[in-house]
């Protein structure tokens, strides 16, 4: 399949693996290039020197296309914007910020720019930033979401609605299915987070994989509202979150409970009961730890085959 996604990214299928923090490493992005669509390091939980090694380790295992996710609100994002200049990194993609402070000084540099977005309203300026695409991504998302609590079939034919460019559809997708159904409402790729998380080569603890494959419809809801709104898997900590919430804490109360690491506790060091974890409501349908190269075929296939095939 071909159109403006692939085009852009130089991929076989309008697939892209989300840069999630914790789980997308050069191992998982990689795999996923190597099996045709386009994989994502995620940087928001790397020190400079650790994604420059990420992006290192990526070039050498892969030939094809791959990408960084960059959260604007990185505190050192300017070290970050130099090495992925510096090694060549083909696409960026941005969240959680402002795209006319980068955009132009990656593009300067042929560094292909995709933005995040949580509205129609948020797309236009991503268009008028020069970003090269958008990825919409709705209510159904883990972690971290839009204020406006927009889910994926609104959000993806308003923002189709509202831009030019290609539009990437992201919240509550990991089945070729519900890839039909992105591509129906005008989307012309998916961008997929959950699904990946329960790979074999993302890097988060095996605990958390375990966790995502056994959550249940409503095992996830959106939290930290005060703060930044965030997706989470009830556990103990959640339960700790609402209970501080329900009484009413201050947005101080709230970020000494959330302290430092605890995403870093729960999904990269295992301990799903007292750490963060974020994942979308599509947990639910995952059910099993798989390769990279086999989630990235079934999506596909199960794409090609719902174009002619009715849903029993």
């Amino acid at each position: 399949m071909q159109n403006r996604v692939t085009k852009l990214f130089n991929i076989d299928y309008p697939i892209v693996q989300a840069g999630m923090i914790w789980a997308s490493g050069w191992r998982l992005a990689s795999a996923v290039s190597n099996a045709g669509a386009l994989g994502i390091i995620g940087s928001g939980s790397m020190y400079p020197d650790v994604l420059r090694a990420h992006i290192k380790k990526c070039t050498a295992a892969t030939k094809k296309s791959f990408g960084v996710n960059l959260p604007l609100i990185y505190p050192d994002i300017d070290k970050h914007i130099q090495i992925i200049i510096e090694e060549k990194v083909p696409i960026v993609f941005t969240s959680a910020g402002n795209p006319k402070i980068w955009t132009s000084i990656l593009k300067e540099h042929g560094i292909k720019v995709v933005h995040v977005v949580s509205s129609s309203s948020f797309a236009i300026k991503a268009q008028d930033a020069c970003c090269d695409a958008v990825v919409a991504e709705g209510f159904e998302a883990g972690g971290h979401n839009g204020r406006d609590e927009t889910t994926t079939m609104v959000l993806i034919p308003a923002v189709c609605a509202a831009v030019n460019i290609p539009v990437l559809a992201a919240g509550g997708i990991a089945t070729g299915r519900q890839m039909l159904a992105a591509m129906v409402l005008g989307a012309e790729g998916v961008q997929v987070g959950s699904r990946f998380i329960a790979s074999n080569e993302a890097s988060s603890h095996d605990n958390f994989k375990t966790k995502v494959i056994m959550a249940k419809e409503g095992d996830t809801q959106l939290s930290l509202k005060q703060l930044t709104p965030v997706r989470l898997l009830k556990n103990n900590f959640f339960k700790q979150i609402q209970d501080a919430e329900k009484k009413c804490a201050s947005v101080n109360e709230l970020q000494q409970l959330l302290g430092n690491g605890r995403a870093k506790l729960g999904m990269f060091e295992g301990n799903v009961e007292e750490g963060e974890l974020e994942i979308g409501q599509v947990s639910s349908l995952i059910n099993k730890i798989k390769p990279a190269a086999e989630i990235v075929q079934e999506i596909y296939k199960e794409f090609e085959k719902a174009l002619t095939q009715p849903v029993k």
